[in-house]
């Protein structure tokens, strides 16, 4: 349902950026009602990936993954009960589009803070720090990290970001690139490929589906930094600052850990203790 903020928020877009919690204000005002944020009775839509086990995955209508489990906490520390949510489908090449035409309000999606995105949205977080690694078959003990790839076969996503690092840094490699990620661990599984390469927290979700229980691992040794943050509308300091207080509490309570245990903890994963929980960016 195309709600009257949503219309504002498209018709906002067409016009100039306005902050998300400007905007909801002033509608409050108009309706008598409360600020999204402080327990308004209009729901609250949040952008989230469909296809990744452990982080967001969509099966009929129930939504798992730790991106899930963060923005469900986050959403009731704003004064929204769960099923107040809509979840959209965000593809990375379209996150900062749903966000500057208000299609949604906030966006937990494994999105990368880069200076790059921050030209066009902001960020509160971030809410988990991941780095590129390796997943490989359980049983092997050849491949201890990318210096140790020489001679193997390694799967990745056509266009991706660590194919082309893989590909500038590590020329010796053989690289196969496969549409998805979910057709590159079915060729590890089988014996196609030696090793797939993205995030780790990625590798871990998949590692940790049951058709895949026990057979593969997550080598361990990052070789990047993803700081995975909350995108919001640009310059929507308020709201960000209200996310970074939901995620202080999320993590001073124990949710935040509890949240990572029951999701990507399955495939035994463990995320590196020196960065995370991280410390988050002063909203700007």
């Amino acid at each position: 349902m195309i709600t009257a903020k949503k219309l504002a928020g498209l018709a906002a877009a067409a016009l100039v950026a306005l902050p998300l919690s400007a905007c909801v204000n002033q509608q409050a005002a108009e309706t008598g009602g409360e600020p999204a944020g402080e327990g308004g009775g209009e729901g609250v839509t949040i952008g989230i990936k469909f296809d990744q086990p452990g982080l967001g995955l969509r099966e009929g209508d129930t939504y798992t993954g730790f991106d899930v489990e963060v923005a469900k906490y986050v959403a009731n520390e704003l004064g929204y009960s769960e099923d107040q949510i809509e979840f959209v489908e965000s593809p990375s090449a379209q996150r900062e589009t749903l966000l500057s035409s208000g299609q949604v309000d906030m966006i937990f999606a494994t999105y990368s803070i880069t200076d790059t995105r921050k030209e066009q949205v902001s960020f509160a977080g971030p809410y988990i720090i991941a780095g590129q690694d390796l997943l490989i078959r359980a049983d092997d003990t050849s491949i201890t990290g990318p210096d140790s790839l020489s001679g193997k076969t390694l799967c990745s996503v056509t266009g991706s970001t660590p194919a082309e690092k893989v590909k500038e840094e590590y020329p010796e490699v053989e690289l196969q690139e496969y549409p998805g990620y979910s057709q590159c661990v079915q060729a590890l599984s089988t014996g196609g490929v030696d090793a797939v390469t993205t995030d780790n927290t990625i590798l871990a979700g998949f590692a940790a589906q049951e058709q895949y229980a026990g057979q593969l691992k997550v080598v361990g040794q990052t070789f990047s930094e993803e700081r995975y943050g909350v995108g919001i509308p640009k310059g929507d300091v308020d709201l960000c600052n209200q996310i970074n207080d939901a995620l202080t509490s999320m993590v001073d309570s124990g949710a935040w850990q509890t949240a990572l245990d029951e999701t990507l903890g399955a495939s035994d994963f463990q995320v590196d203790t020196s960065v995370n929980p991280p410390e988050f960016d002063t909203c700007s």
